[in-house]
C-alpha cells in the first residue's frame, strides 16, 4: 500500500490534467482516501476523471496543499468551497475560514450553506454579525433563514484587563477585574474578578474559543513568577487553573491556535529567554518547541490568514518579522526593516497586512509611527499620519472586522481600515483605571452585567 501511495496519479477535471502524488491526496482528502483504499478498480487506475468539479477549484486546492496563500476572486471562492465540500478537504476549508473579510464573507456564507461546510458557515456568520452595521446595506441578498441565523448570534465585545499582582482575601483589590465596553451606553462594566492568586502584571494573555487564558505574571519586589495559569470561561462565568510552563517566565507573549497555547520568550531572573513552549489542551501538558531566533521579552505577535507572526528587533536599527510554522516547528524569516529602535512597539494584523507600530525615546516619544508589511507582495509601506496620543493607546490595539479598537484611561478610539489606511471612526469612553492594559474580544452571554466600573 505504501508503494502505491508514493505513485503519482493523473486527475482530469474538465479539460485540464493534474499530476498529483497519491499520498498527498490521501492525507488531505477524505474523498481520495476512501477511493484509493477501497480496493475498487478506480483505486489502481493511473488516471481518474472527476466530473463534478471545476479545474479552477481543483487548482486552488493544490495551491493550498503546497502551502501557498492565494488571494481569491469571488468566482474562485465559490469554486474553492465547492471543491472543499466535494473532496472533503479540511485544510482548504480552514484556509477559507482564515481568509474571511468584509469583501467575501457574504459570498462564503451563502456558498457554505449551499455546500454544507458547517465550520465555514458558522465562521462567516460570526464575521457578518461582528460587522453587521458596516455590512447591513448588503445583506438583502441573504434569504430570511440565513439572515435570521446571523441575527441570532452574539457579536463580539471589546474587553480589557489592567496589570494586577496577586492579593490576599483580607486585602482584596476591587479593581482586579476584567471589564468590557458596552458601546450602547458608552460605559465600561465589570465582567469578572480575577482569582486572588492570578497576576496580569507581566503575564501573557490571550483568548481561544471564547475563553481567556493567563500565563506567567509576577508578584513581589523580586518579581517572583506565578507558576499556575488561569482560564476564564465566558459561557459559564467560571475560573479554572492549569499548570504553568516548564520554564518559569514572565513578560511573555501568549498566543493560541487550534487547541494549543504558545508561550513565547519572556524573562526569568532578569534574563531574556528565547525558548518557546506550547500547551496542548487535549492532554493538559506543556512541551518545548523551536526556540526564537534570539532571546526576547514582550514579543509583538499577531495572527494573519491563520498564520503566527512575531516581530523582533536587533539593536539598534533592524526590525525583523518571523513566521512560526507549526507543522515544521520552524521560525521562518519573512522580512526586515531598518528603523531606529523604539521605546516600544506592537503589531496587529488585518487581512494579509501586518501593522507594526512604534514610538521612541527621543523626539517621537509622544507619537506613534506605523509601518505596514503586506504578506502577499512582501512590500513595506510607511503609513501616513499619527495614530497614538500621548497616553500610548495604540499598544493595545485589536481588530474586529475592519474596525480597530485602541484604548487608554482617557478614551477609546476606533479606526476604520480602508485601502490599507486607518481613518478615525468614533470615540468612546476610556478605560477607568491607569496602567498598562491587555485587550481582546469576547462573545458575552445575553445576561445583564450590570456592574459599572
Amino acid at each position: 500500500m505504501q508503494s502505491q501511495l508514493a505513485e503519482r496519479v493523473r486527475i482530469q477535471v474538465e479539460d485540464e490534467f493534474f499530476s498529483v502524488e497519491k499520498a498527498v491526496l490521501v492525507e488531505h482528502s477524505e474523498y481520495f482516501r476512501a477511493l484509493f483504499q477501497s480496493g475498487m478498480r478506480e483505486s489502481t487506475q493511473k488516471e481518474i476523471q472527476i466530473r463534478e468539479l471545476t479545474a479552477t477549484g481543483f487548482l486552488i486546492m493544490l495551491k493550498i496543499l503546497r502551502g501557498e496563500y492565494p488571494l481569491l476572486s469571488c468566482e474562485e471562492n465559490l469554486r474553492a468551497v465547492e471543491c472543499a465540500a466535494f473532496l472533503q478537504v479540511k485544510s482548504l476549508a480552514k484556509f477559507l475560514i482564515c481568509s474571511l473579510n468584509s469583501d467575501n464573507c457574504i459570498l462564503l456564507y451563502q456558498a457554505a450553506a449551499m455546500f454544507g461546510l458547517l465550520d465555514l458557515f458558522r465562521s462567516a456568520a460570526l464575521y457578518i454579525r461582528d460587522s453587521y452595521s458596516d455590512l447591513e446595506e448588503y445583506l438583502d441578498c441573504l434569504s430570511p433563514e440565513l439572515l435570521d441565523y446571523v441575527e441570532s448570534l452574539i457579536p463580539s465585545t471589546f474587553a480589557a484587563v489592567g496589570a494586577h499582582t496577586p492579593t490576599f482575601e483580607f486585602l482584596e483589590d476591587l479593581s482586579r477585574t476584567i471589564c468590557y465596553l458596552e458601546e450602547t451606553s458608552n460605559t465600561w462594566r465589570t465582567l469578572s474578578c480575577l482569582p486572588l492568586s492570578a497576576s496580569t502584571f507581566l503575564a501573557g494573555t490571550t483568548t481561544l474559543d471564547n475563553k481567556i487564558y493567563i500565563v506567567g505574571g509576577v508578584y513581589g519586589y523580586n518579581k517572583q513568577v506565578v507558576d499556575q495559569s488561569f482560564c476564564y470561561d465566558v459561557a459559564t462565568n467560571s475560573w479554572s487553573e492549569f499548570p504553568g510552563p516548564q520554564q518559569l517566565r514572565y513578560d511573555i507573549t501568549l498566543t493560541a491556535q487550534e487547541g494549543y497555547l504558545y508561550a513565547i520568550g519572556g524573562e526569568f531572573e532578569k534574563t531574556s529567554l528565547k525558548s518557546v513552549e506550547k500547551y496542548d489542551m487535549s492532554t493538559n501538558t506543556w512541551s518545548f518547541v523551536s526556540d526564537l531566533p534570539q532571546p526576547a521579552a514582550a514579543v509583538p505577535c499577531a495572527q494573519a490568514m491563520g498564520r503566527i507572526f512575531v516581530c523582533l528587533w536587533k539593536p539598534l536599527d533592524t526590525t525583523m518579522i518571523y513566521e512560526y510554522e507549526p507543522q515544521k516547528d520552524e521560525w521562518l524569516p519573512i522580512s526586515t526593516l531598518n528603523r531606529m529602535q523604539s521605546y516600544g512597539h506592537s503589531m496587529v494584523a488585518h487581512r494579509d497586512n501586518l501593522y507594526i507600530m512604534r514610538n521612541g525615546p527621543f523626539d517621537d516619544f509622544l507619537r506613534c509611527v506605523m509601518d505596514c508589511f503586506n504578506l502577499t507582495t512582501r512590500q513595506w509601506t510607511s503609513m501616513p499620519g499619527q495614530y497614538m496620543n500621548s497616553k500610548g493607546a495604540l499598544f493595545t490595539a485589536v481588530i474586529r472586522g475592519d474596525t480597530v479598537y485602541t484604548v487608554n484611561k482617557m478614551l477609546t478610539l476606533l479606526y476604520t481600515i480602508e485601502d490599507n489606511t486607518w481613518k478615525f471612526k468614533k470615540e468612546r469612553a476610556g478605560f477607568p483605571r491607569s496602567g498598562s492594559l491587555q485587550t481582546f474580544l469576547l462573545r458575552l452571554p445575553r445576561t445583564d452585567h450590570s456592574i459599572a466600573t
